[in-house]
């Protein structure tokens, strides 16, 4: 299936479960901790600058954001998490929220649970990881700021993601730098084999 990536709009941000579209079309979702690059990401796959904002302050994403890719699937960004400035109350919205939305099994096309390269994965990482798990459904793990990693430091580092994470073989990790673009062919791949 082609793709015009570049024909991307925002569609809503949803506050409640009864905001999620469900109208069949695949949703590949993004989660990760708030300084991750998220936004980075998704925007180096859309091959726009400022699409999904990056916020100069972590945990800027407050709902769940939908956005329609070529009127074919849907991007959907989660709120970061992990991030200390954010009240508990806050915190306890953005995590029935996400709850809700992995509750419902008919969303999930592929989640794309983002990590940083350099970074053992946090508590929240592993807890999230076990969300992912736990869907049933199909997951990679994009471990963003390649750039930053030494290449003699790569296979170790992808290796202590795996292991943190305790993920089967079945689930990829990819290297992924959103600055210079470094595995956006692999993640389009994983994204367009699921859809």
């Amino acid at each position: 299936m082609d793709v015009n990536w570049n024909r991307a709009e925002f569609v809503r941000s949803a506050v409640k479960p009864g905001d999620f579209p469900r109208d069949g079309l695949p949703q590949i979702v993004f989660s990760g901790r708030s300084n991750v690059g998220k936004s980075s990401v998704i925007n180096r796959l859309l091959n726009r600058k400022n699409f999904a904002r990056v916020g100069a302050a972590p945990g800027k994403t407050t709902h769940i954001n939908y956005f329609l890719i070529d009127q074919r699937l849907y991007f959907v960004d989660l709120p970061g998490y992990g991030y200390a400035k954010v009240s508990q109350a806050e915190r306890a919205r953005w995590g029935k929220l996400i709850e809700a939305w992995f509750a419902d099994s008919s969303l999930m096309a592929l989640g794309a649970m983002l990590v940083d390269l350099r970074h053992k994965p946090t508590a929240d990482d592993v807890t999230m990881g076990r969300w992912y798990a736990a869907s049933g459904k199909p997951y990679v793990v994009v471990a963003n700021k390649l750039d930053k990693v030494k290449k003699s430091e790569l296979a170790d580092n992808l290796a202590r993601i795996r292991e943190t994470l305790d993920l089967p073989e079945s689930v990829p990790v990819l290297p992924f730098s959103a600055e210079k673009g470094d595995g956006k062919q692999d993640l389009i791949g994983q994204i367009l084999s699921h859809i």
